[in-house]
């Protein structure tokens, strides 16, 4: 016989034993010393019954084959069926025997009860010596205040009971209020208000139990609360986590994955919430054309467009690795969605209309584009060629192969540009605009929005690098701002915004970016998370505005009248009217210039289509 089987027979059997001797000591319990002679008349009958229903429903349940060690809630439930179910039977059975004559009433509740605890018992007292037996030394785990009293924190608590490998070990719990003050959780101590933690922290330390890491569990704290917290865990010398926002707490090795606190956390931004009709409308079971598709926001688009179930997916990308990577992630991730990788620019038009004519997109998403400010002032003529004239090739091509619609990712470098590559921007927005204004047949949308964290050549990636080699981080002036979002955000805005209903021909819609971020605070914000002291441990250094910047970016024009639409993210810039023949006699002007190499030029032809354009001074 194997071991399994053997085991499995034995346990069977034990509890087969259990209801026999729970049926006998019923006996007893109601007769005493006379329960032998007065049960005679049905004592074997019954001690073979109650033992033959136990290992009937035993083996219907499979109760044999679960590990004693691991007993949950589940199985004492399936544990009480199996006994209700096995004295149905057993007294069933006895009935048609004798009719139950002689045997008094309190015995099968008695029996009843007593084969619950007996079957309960050794399997709790089991699994709590196994817990007892496994469970690291308690100096082994990590000592941790949880902070907000809610179910991740109850799941995070429960599993650092019930896992004897469990890293951590809750020594208290911090409410976000005072309602919560002086209850316990899993016999753990709840404390009322954020404000409560030093004292809490100090009153831990006195009792050897002085806490290693303060935790967040709660999802949804963000912003200013995230930063108070930064701020005393770095007053008193101790790490600051977070629990994953979304994470599946019926798994312990989710329940355990606490992460450091990221910049996205302070920005006290609350989730978008995707419309399902008006996404599938826009992008369900259709050709979808993104341009820059390895980029930072080119990329996420891709992601995110592809669990909205398109036809088809047109990858369209200059740089060869960029479009290898995003591509076998599509693969990876979205195997049974047909796609594309195209290697190719936006500034070459025949590839352009030829790539339209030939996989006729439905959707095209153009995020392709030159967007480091300092490398545009030193490359004006490509910022030219690919920000506006390739973004016109995009829209001709558009407007050529009747796509219904064009969605064009733009920035709020270009509201009153300082520098070539908010102008050119500011010039791509105008000629699509006045292009959807003159032509029924492309719905032209364009998104305008600020910086998103994490994207690539943005602050946060510099900072993250000087960090890691040891300071200083470089910030050019003490008063800039800038607007934030996350990438994923930015897009989920975007994907919105193409959704939105709108009179305008070519509407431009403007991401609500919520407070601009001093740059000098995130800075110091970064070194914080990284558990060390901004101007002791790493230092920061001014450098001054670099060419073209500007102190403070804007998300609209003076003369742009700002209307709200049915999201509440996302805002409608007032259409300008303009003439497309206009604007393309200066783009073939530009792109003239541009190719002769002639800056001066480019730059007064570039003042004159835009007329906010003033260079930084």
């Amino acid at each position: 016989m194997r071991r399994s089987s053997l085991r499995n027979f034995l346990a069977g059997s034990v509890d087969a034993a259990l209801s026999a001797a729970c049926f006998t000591i019923a006996l007893y319990l109601r007769w005493s010393e006379e329960a032998f002679v007065n049960a005679q008349s049905y004592l074997v009958e019954g001690i073979v019954l109650s033992a033959a229903s136990m290992v009937l429903f035993v083996c219907w349940s499979r109760l044999y084959r679960r590990y004693w060690r691991y007993v949950s809630l589940h199985d004492l439930t399936t544990i009480v069926k199996v006994c209700g179910a096995s004295q149905v039977v057993c007294y069933g059975l006895l009935f048609m025997l004798n009719r139950l004559e002689e045997l008094p009433r309190s015995v099968p509740v008695m029996h009843g009860l007593l084969l619950v605890a007996a079957m309960t018992g050794p399997r709790l007292m089991s699994r709590l010596w196994h817990e007892k037996k496994l469970r690291l030394p308690a100096g082994r785990q990590v000592p941790v205040v949880l902070v907000g009293a809610t179910t991740q924190a109850e799941a995070f608590i429960r599993e650092s009971i019930r896992q004897p490998s469990f890293p951590y070990r809750v020594v208290a719990v911090i409410a976000l209020d005072e309602q919560g003050q002086g209850r316990t959780m899993h016999d753990v101590n709840i404390y009322g208000g954020l404000h409560e933690i030093p004292a809490v922290l100090r009153k831990l330390k006195r009792k050897q139990q002085a806490a290693q890491r303060l935790i967040i569990a709660d999802p949804h704290m963000s912003g200013e609360a995230v930063g108070q917290l930064l701020k005393l865990a770095e007053s008193e010398a101790i790490l600051l986590s977070r629990m994953p926002r979304i994470s599946d707490l019926s798994q312990s090795e989710e329940v355990a994955k606490v992460r450091p606190v990221a910049v996205e956390d302070l920005l006290g931004r609350s989730q978008v919430k995707p419309d399902q009709a008006a996404m599938e409308q826009v992008i369900q079971g259709k050709k979808i054309l993104i341009t820059g598709a390895g980029g930072s926001i080119g990329s996420e688009l891709v992601r995110q467009i592809a669990a909205w179930q398109p036809k088809h997916i047109l990858l369209l990308e200059q740089s060869e690795l960029a479009l290898y990577e995003i591509d076998r992630e599509l693969a990876a991730t979205h195997p049974e969605l047909t796609r594309r990788a195209i290697l190719g620019n936006i500034r070459n038009k025949e590839q352009i209309l030829s790539l339209f004519k030939r996989h006729k997109p439905e959707v095209v998403f153009h995020a392709a584009a030159l967007k480091h400010v300092p490398l545009c002032e030193m490359n004006q003529a490509e910022a030219v060629r690919t920000n506006i004239h390739g973004t016109r090739n995009v829209a001709d091509a558009c407007v050529e192969a009747e796509v219904p619609l064009m969605v064009q990712v733009s920035t709020d470098k270009a509201v009153n540009p300082t520098n070539i590559m908010g102008a050119c921007k500011r010039l791509a927005e105008a000629y699509c605009q006045a292009l959807g204004q003159s032509q029924k047949v492309t719905r032209f949308v364009t998104v305008r929005f600020g910086n998103v964290l994490g994207s690539t050549g943005s602050v946060v990636p510099l900072f993250q690098k000087q960090l890691e080699a040891g300071g200083p981080l470089t910030v050019t002036h003490a008063d800039m701002t800038r607007y934030f979002m996350t990438i994923p955000e930015a897009v989920q805005l975007i994907l919105q915004a193409a959704a939105l209903p709108c009179d305008q021909a070519a509407p431009i819609f403007v991401l609500n970016m919520g407070t601009p971020v001093r740059i000098e605070d995130l800075a110091i914000q970064m070194i914080r998370l990284a558990g060390l002291r901004p101007h002791d441990d790493i230092a920061i250094t001014y450098t001054g505005l670099r060419p073209g910047e500007k102190l403070h970016e804007e998300l609209f024009y003076d003369s742009e009248k700002v209307e709200p639409t049915s999201h509440s993210d996302i805002m409608l810039a007032a259409a300008r009217e303009a003439a497309v023949k206009l604007i393309a006699k200066q783009i073939d002007d530009l792109h003239k210039a541009a190719s002769k190499a002639e800056p001066d030029q480019l730059k007064r032809l570039l003042h004159t289509a835009v007329p906010e354009y003033k260079e930084a001074t």
